[in-house]
């Protein structure tokens, strides 16, 4: 997919379908209902989001998750010192806030996302790198541009072939280059999606993979997400061809009081919310 130009006026999208309260069902999305639905669906919402999340997530900070382990602590794409003069790819970079970390830290960063909205509240925070409006799973590079790639929560939750996405981003990393993602960690998908007690029952199976699927009312998925298991998961990333070196599961910390969707500090002191995979494309 060739790069779009950014501008800071509002995007027009395809939301006449999503004026309708949306109903959740589970049922199968495959990879272009999931790319259509899911960029219509952060087109719409990321105004909500920047606003709803802005503060937490900063203008300039690297956070891998709701339970807001900082990559300047975590070191999980290497010491902050080791970052200089390296070629970054973010991949689901929404406003580009771990992209404006790197920076700081004298890398070259790219931040790609699949939604243009997104791409334009990072227009509106600034910073002098590319913004790319593209599909993770049709990179717009050459092979081996980069020495890293990094997503937290971006494009791997929402694609319903993984294996393409992280067969993109190894053609796209030179040897010896690092991909790191964060996922919502698959245990949590047997759970209900609630902070309070009535999230920490088991309701449903762990080992079914039917997407989440938001539909209208002509049945036209408006947002999706797919699950896969922790083995899945590995299997995907040993079958892109990346090797596995580490697998996080943060704790939540004390400091941390703040409700985001599912996470809470009572299910985050109980079962782990974020996955965050390390690989090494050897």
């Amino acid at each position: 997919m060739i790069q779009e130009p950014v501008s800071p006026e509002i995007a027009s999208d395809d939301s006449s379908d999503a004026s309708a309260e949306p109903e959740a069902t589970r049922r199968d999305a495959g990879v272009a209902e999931s790319s259509r639905a899911n960029r219509g669906w952060w087109d719409r919402n990321a105004d909500e989001y920047q606003i709803e999340h802005g503060t937490f997530l900063g203008d300039d900070r690297f956070v891998w998750g709701p339970e807001g382990l900082d990559e300047v602590e975590a070191e999980l794409l290497g010491a902050p010192e080791d970052l200089k003069g390296k070629d970054v790819l973010e991949i689901g970079a929404g406003a580009a806030q771990c992209s404006r970390w790197l920076a700081a830290q004298g890398a070259r960063p790219v931040a790609l996302d699949l939604s243009h909205r997104q791409l334009q509240h990072a227009l509106r925070i600034g910073g002098a790198f590319p913004l790319v409006c593209a599909d993770a799973g049709a990179l717009p590079f050459a092979d081996g541009s980069f020495d890293l790639a990094c997503s937290a929560y971006g494009a791997l939750p929402f694609v319903a072939d993984p294996v393409l996405v992280l067969r993109e981003v190894r053609r796209v990393l030179r040897p010896g280059g690092r991909f790191v993602f964060s996922v919502t960690h698959p245990i949590r998908w047997a759970f209900p999606d609630e902070p309070g007690p009535e999230g920490l029952s088991v309701s449903a199976s762990y080992f079914d993979r039917t997407p989440y699927v938001e539909q209208d009312d002509e049945g036209r998925a408006v947002y999706v997400e797919h699950h896969r298991t922790v083995g899945d998961r590995v299997r995907d990333v040993v079958a892109a061809g990346f090797r596995l070196v580490d697998l996080v599961e943060p704790e939540w910390p004390a400091w941390n009081s703040a409700e985001w969707g599912g996470w809470s500090p009572l299910r985050g002191n109980l079962i782990p919310g974020t996955a965050i995979f390390v690989c090494v494309r050897d």
